[in-house]
């Protein structure tokens, strides 16, 4: 439980697309620039390892082939050299650490968030309930156990990405877990400007801000900015080009009545928005309206929510010292 007030970083920045070390390196950079600026947790966006494969909106998925062999080969492992040295740079700043990536599970990539805590320890992973869209044809998907929040030191820490604060019933879920602290990581608002605002930032931002507003908690919604040097390499024509654009950078930190608490960089900026976090705005923003407490009717609307782990494989048989003792079956 959040017990006094804490100075938090945001990340807007664009990613060493598709390059592993160079991206790690950028990480550590900005985790040591929040710790010179006093912060103690610092909120990354979604897949900013190795970046967002944005060409999955670009092409089909026979002419992404080459790429995605290359972003499979530049994901993340967990428990992996690389990931050391992520984990060292939280603990050489005391620095909480919520890292958004594209996580490589041998054959298999999830979009997922680590949340490392100021020891360099793990705290807990999750995974994106559901990919969006073509993003199915890339990544898999995650089961209830990522519908979860972590007691920190910090106070009650939850994340989720992108467009799973459109999901109604997975953000009461989180809700009900009396979350004080939320990190809806984004990748960039730069897809399709012209075509729809359902992925413009106008949309998205609102959807950050409305779920500080409606679970009452602090909310910092990190956001990547797409580099010249990707359009170049994703856009070699004027028709791609036209899908896709620089900048769309809109990181954002909310407060429990939705209030801003950091001042907005301009969409092609790099940097971080910092802000100091008061438990007592949960309170009085609770005073009002609390969706899981007071304000609920649940003898109206429930809902169903199954937290469990669903592995692919359930092991059954008996343990291999057990095996011997059972008698030999008799022959007919």
């Amino acid at each position: 439980m959040m017990n006094k007030p804490i100075t938090v970083a945001c990340v807007q920045a664009a990613p060493l697309f598709m390059n592993l070390e160079g991206t790690i390196d950028k990480t550590i950079k900005l985790i040591e620039e929040a710790a010179a600026q006093g912060a103690e947790l610092i909120a990354f966006p979604e897949t900013w390892i190795p970046g967002y494969p944005w060409f999955l909106w670009l092409n089909s998925p026979a002419v992404n082939m080459p790429l995605v062999y290359d972003y499979h080969q530049n994901s993340l492992v967990l428990d992996s050299v690389q990931a050391k040295r992520i984990a060292d740079a939280a603990r050489q700043n005391s620095m909480m650490v919520v890292l958004g990536f594209s996580e490589r599970d041998h054959g298999s990539l999830y979009i997922s968030q680590w949340i490392i805590g100021s020891d360099g320890e793990t705290i807990g992973t999750r995974r994106k309930l559901k990919a969006t869209h073509v993003e199915r044809t890339l990544f898999g998907e995650s089961d209830g156990s990522s519908l979860t929040t972590w007691e920190t030191p910090l106070g009650v820490v939850g994340a989720l990405c992108c467009w799973e604060h459109l999901q109604p019933l997975s953000r009461y879920a989180m809700y009900s877990q009396h979350e004080e602290i939320h990190i809806a990581a984004w990748p960039s608002f730069s897809l399709y400007n012209n075509a729809t605002a359902a992925l413009g930032p106008e949309v998205n931002t609102a959807a950050s801000r409305l779920y500080a507003a409606e679970g009452q908690c602090f909310v910092l919604a990190p956001c990547s900015v797409v580099s010249a040097e990707m359009i170049e390499l994703l856009c070699p024509d004027d028709a791609r080009r036209a899908l896709l654009s620089a900048g769309g950078g809109h990181a954002r930190i909310y407060g429990p009545d939705g209030s801003e608490l950091a001042t907005p960089l301009g969409e092609h900026e790099e940097g971080l928005l910092l802000a100091t976090l008061a438990p007592s705005a949960i309170i009085f923003a609770k005073l009002a309206a609390d969706p899981v407490g007071h304000y609920s009717r649940p003898d109206v609307t429930q809902l169903l929510f199954n937290s469990a782990a669903k592995p692919p494989v359930v092991k059954r048989g008996l343990p291999a010292e057990l095996q011997g003792e059972l008698p030999a079956e008799e022959e007919e």
